[in-house]
């Protein structure tokens, strides 16, 4: 009798777990991200027709309503459906019955850090159910339907399944640098549209650094005037743009970054310097010198009247105050500053920026804000309620947290550095190693991917912030335990083409910079070259030829750091040598065959100083390709000549032209080391 119940219940254990490994398969073709905290699918499909038609119930305000009906338009531009229902029908409306989908709210909810912003979802074959506490988890709860959408021959449809979701992190932000570049507010919006889509919901806004003051200021009209070359936005601009963020369930924090980072200020107020010279609009990159003067009042002044027009015009909580990479080197050089250090007993300038700190945080606690500000400002006296934004490592989001201040991170999620998305992908803002007990891991509000501006503008931002800042947006929400990077590349691609299609320039961007860099509408031997191409990161750029005004629309400008054609090369790569299947080897031998014919279309063109200079790497790669085609065809291996040549190849892939470097060039050396493995 035991050994029958025994075997029964190794019976059961098996099918049990055999559905939970096909659940895990069906689920893994979804194409959600950021992936939710739990999805269990289903078995059947919620087929959608033109008669779809949503209703809202619960307490709300008209902000759902803007949301569902967004919804709804994109819906209707991804399947032509051309819905007959848009008009959304609410709990007080009786002719409510028979709407395929119901959202279902508890209460409007407030754009403000620790709102509650989770979701279910419940896809059935009749009908959509969408609860959540908060306005805000419905509008999250839509992006995931429509992520969901699929389709067959004959039907576009939602799968049908069950999600229960809500964030791992409450800070989930981007932050977006205007100061080295002016962006338009549409392209602005634009990225505040894909934020939501991902679930991200701080915008940080980077208004002032040594290269343009972009915000107006009516009590100092100089800053506009004086320090943004025309550029900045009004204060109607800001409003309008804080309005367009919250409708989405986005937070918009403003940075003025004092007291460094200070030439533009000051070539506006030249008073409020520490050295008494000429200040003008910084047109290069780096770290430079202009500073406040923390001893003069009329700097409290001015941070007071700034301070306060901006409070109105921003309702979040917190204000960023940069604070960083001041090297104090003016206040050293002020004999009237040392002056100060000496009656005040301030030791040395990390306790004067301190004494700067905390006279600004008494105008923001006045002005009913909280100050955030780079890691640097992390010295004693401040106050615990303040926000320490840890950008040059973990050990200072740890070190804040152990002493009870709110951290969010950075480190690891500058986009600017030009990074592939597998580096940000396995950056983890919080690890068992990192030593952090239950109630310190509570200090750790997130995380912030950075786009500082110096190499993007308009032209080409999108494709420098996106896709990859999508998958820093599941590490903010998503369990630490969602960390598949070949599930994640999946998702990100599809989710890419969703992105665009929501109005981002990311994809097109590149198409748009090569007609105009070559001077045709003929661009498929250029756009295959861009594509194998990635430019190398802003770190290897230090000490290159800059200035703010050059052209952000040269061959570097159409290459990405993770191409999805070369992170596809990767995987077939991959695979490719730990079984020599031949659908693959196919693939592989076609890629090759490809890049080896693409060399003689790109000498066909009408030559130009940029195609010189490609040519040199389009050669090398044509020749090594064909090398490598040749032996995966003949099966025989290199011999000493031809592998001396391969690595001459392989130096050349590797060496920056025009500031790209071949991204193939490590899959194509394994490719050449497999052929020559007995």
């Amino acid at each position: 009798m035991k050994k029958k119940t025994l075997f029964f219940l190794i019976i059961s254990v098996l099918i049990f777990t055999s559905g939970l490994i096909a659940q895990e398969h069906h689920a893994s073709n979804l194409s959600l991200l950021p992936w939710p905290k739990k999805v269990i699918p289903g078995n059947g499909q919620h087929i959608l027709t033109e008669n779809f038609s949503l209703r809202i119930s619960g307490n709300f305000d008209k902000r759902i309503y803007r949301a569902a009906t967004s919804f709804l338009n994109r819906l209707d531009q991804r399947t032509g459906l051309l819905l007959t229902n848009k008009d959304i029908s609410s709990q007080t409306n009786k002719t409510s019955e028979g709407q395929k989908m119901e959202i279902r709210i508890e209460r409007p909810g407030k754009t403000v850090l620790f709102e509650d912003e989770s979701y279910s979802l419940q896809v059935k074959n009749e009908k959509i159910i969408l609860s959540s506490v908060t306005d805000l988890g419905a509008m999250h709860g839509l992006e995931s339907l429509l992520q969901l959408l699929q389709s067959d021959e004959q039907h576009y449809f939602f799968p049908q399944l069950t999600i229960e979701d809500s964030p791992r992190f409450a800070w989930r932000g981007l932050m977006i640098d205007v100061a080295r570049h002016y962006l338009p507010l549409s392209v602005l919006k634009r990225n505040i549209d894909a934020m939501a889509t991902v679930k991200l919901n701080v915008f940080h806004w980077h208004l002032s650094d040594d290269q343009g003051f972009r915000v107006e200021i009516k009590s100092y009209p100089e800053l506009h005037k004086k320090a943004s070359d025309g550029l900045f936005y009004t204060q109607d601009e800001i409003r309008e743009i804080v309005r367009y963020a919250s409708d989405r369930g986005i937070r918009v924090v403003p940075e003025i970054d004092v007291p460094g980072h200070a030439t533009a200020i000051l070539t506006a107020y030249p008073e409020l310097a520490s050295k008494d010279t000429t200040y003008t609009l910084e047109r290069n990159k780096g770290i430079f010198h202009a500073t406040l003067d923390p001893t003069k009042e009329a700097t409290y002044t001015f941070m007071e009247s700034v301070i306060s027009e901006l409070a109105v015009l921003f309702p979040d909580a917190y204000f960023h105050i940069g604070g960083d990479e001041n090297e104090g080197k003016h206040w050293d050089e002020s004999s009237r500053i040392r002056k100060f250090k000496k009656e005040h007993q301030i030791k040395d300038n990390h306790q004067l920026q301190t004494y700067f700190n905390i006279r600004l945080q008494k105008i923001l606690k006045a002005n009913q804000k909280r100050m955030m500000g780079w890691d640097e400002i992390l010295e004693p006296g401040l106050p615990k309620d303040i926000v320490i934004h840890s950008w040059r490592g973990k050990e200072a989001m740890i070190k804040a947290a152990k002493q009870g201040y709110k951290s969010v991170l950075s480190k690891g999620y500058y986009i600017d550095l030009l990074f592939d998305t597998k580096t940000h992908y396995e950056n983890d803002p919080i690890s068992d190693s990192d030593g952090l007990n239950p109630e310190e891991v509570k200090n750790i509000l997130g995380g912030e991917a950075t786009m500082w501006g110096e190499l993007v503008d308009a032209n080409n931002v999108d494709s420098r912030i996106w896709p990859r800042t999508a998958a820093i947006a599941e590490r903010f929400w998503s369990a630490s335990s969602v960390n598949d990077f070949d599930f994640l590349v999946k998702r990100l691609n599809a989710i890419s083409v969703q992105l665009e299609a929501s109005g981002l320039d990311h994809i097109k961007s590149r198409d748009r910079i090569l007609r105009g860099l070559f001077h045709t509408n003929d661009i498929e031997a250029f756009r295959t070259l861009s594509e194998i191409c990635r430019p190398i990161t802003a770190r290897e750029r230090v000490g290159k030829p800059y200035k703010t005004y050059y052209p952000l629309t040269l061959f570097v400008d159409a290459c990405t750091p993770d191409n999805p054609l070369t992170m596809h090369f990767n995987k077939l790569v991959r695979v490719y040598l730990t079984k020599q299947d031949q659908d693959i080897e196919s693939e592989i031998k076609s890629y090759l065959l490809n890049w080896k014919k693409n060399h003689d279309r790109l000498l066909q063109k009408h030559r130009s100083p940029t195609l010189t200079a490609l040519l040199p790497l389009s050669e090398a790669i044509a020749e090594l390709s064909g090398l490598l085609l040749q032996k995966i065809e003949t099966k025989k291996k290199f011999d000493k000549v031809e592998q001396e040549r391969i690595n001459v190849l392989l130096d050349r892939l590797d060496t920056p032209v025009l500031n790209v470097r071949s991204a193939i060039t490590a899959d194509l050396k394994l490719l050449s080391e497999n052929i020559n493995t007995p």
